[in-house]
């Protein structure tokens, strides 16, 4: 190539990456997020430790999770209750659970994230793991344990705990620093999901300044580069998920702009593991305005979960997207407008 050819080549290049940046600006040709659904029950009757399987609670079957890979589902989360699958601390895993286990993660093969989420509030055995002098050595050690067995199956996600809280954010930063070193020495590289302290809301993600879930991961690292940011969000004034009633559309927007922000500011990935919204129309128009959020911003939000389906909610929980007698959820509309974007994924 010649000197004058070179400096044409760099020129016509520059053009060229200007016309597409005109053409699909980087947030617009983002891939979609990954959609998804949790898939309740390993966790119902938690007062019953362990209780009785099929009686007291229930995983997934091929049923159960159809609707969901039908309407391009990708991701689909498992609650847990620790004290099923690992009855005493520091003790082996319950080798009846892991059987269960193993057989849910083979149901689930057509998802193509199966997470494991330990469905347990930030606590153990009624005590929260602050509060217990050897909590973060609990955790981790659990985590190991869990960790050696799926190593090998790139499907398996760990979800390190659902909705901790009460506990500020920093200490719960450093447990999850220890979970973390414990699955990458275990030689595990699966995708980890990590979510902040009170009750790792999205809306409230940068609240309290320096004693925010904002300040406590703004610098978190995973060793193997494999995880996303966790958060939750629903719709109601309080974000609870226990009200019929839902903010505006404008309002649900406002609530994600913060953690948006923040996720991008500091090159994080976020997952939205849980939200959900009753049948009525408002509600349905702030779903809408939620999903399309996450949508408009896909190059921080690698993908989303809703809250439920599952074999035993029946036909009263107003935020269950299981069909009834195959007859669909008037949610499911909306949502399955949003898996559809990234079923090609």
């Amino acid at each position: 190539m010649s000197a004058l050819q070179r400096p044409r080549r760099t020129v016509l290049a520059i053009r060229c990456a200007a016309l597409l940046l005109t053409a699909c600006p980087w947030m617009a040709c983002a891939e979609p997020p990954l959609s998804g659904i949790n898939l309740a029950g390993g966790e119902f009757n938690s007062g019953r430790k362990p209780g009785i399987f099929g009686k007291d609670y229930i995983y997934p079957d091929t049923r159960t999770a159809a609707p969901f890979v039908a309407m391009g589902m990708k991701i689909v989360r498992v609650p847990i209750l620790w004290e099923r699958i690992q009855p005493v601390p520091f003790q082996p895993l319950s080798t009846a659970e892991q059987a269960r286990l193993d057989k849910v993660v083979a149901t689930l093969a057509p998802f193509r994230i199966i997470i494991l989420d330990i469905h347990n509030y930030g606590a153990n055995g009624g005590q929260r793991l602050d509060q217990s002098p050897d909590g973060s050595a609990k955790l981790a050690d659990l985590w190991r344990r869990l960790a050696e067995h799926y190593r090998g199956n790139k499907q398996v996600a760990f979800g390190l705990m659902n909705e901790p809280n009460g506990m500020a954010p920093a200490r719960w930063r450093s447990m999850v620093n220890e979970s973390v070193v414990a699955i990458r020495k275990a030689g595990a590289r699966n995708m980890l999901f990590v979510p902040g302290s009170n009750w790792t809301g999205a809306h409230s993600w940068i609240a309290g300044g320096r004693a925010s879930n904002a300040a406590a991961f703004q610098n978190f690292r995973d060793p193997a580069g494999n995880y996303a940011i966790e958060m939750h969000q629903y719709l109601d004034s309080d974000s609870s998920g226990m009200k019929a009633q839902c903010e505006a559309p404008p309002v649900i927007q406002r609530r994600m702009e913060a953690a948006t922000k923040w996720l991008r500011d500091n090159r994080h990935k976020g997952f939205l593991g849980e939200f959900g919204a009753p049948a009525n129309a408002a509600c349905l128009d702030s779903l809408d305005a939620l999903l399309k959020h996450l949508d408009a911003n896909a190059d921080v939000w690698m993908g989303w979960a809703y809250w439920a389906g599952g074999p035993w909610w029946g036909a009263n929980y107003p935020m269950s997207l299981q069909p009834v007698q195959g007859k669909a959820r008037p949610q499911a509309a909306i949502v399955a407008k949003y898996s559809q974007t990234g079923a090609a994924r």
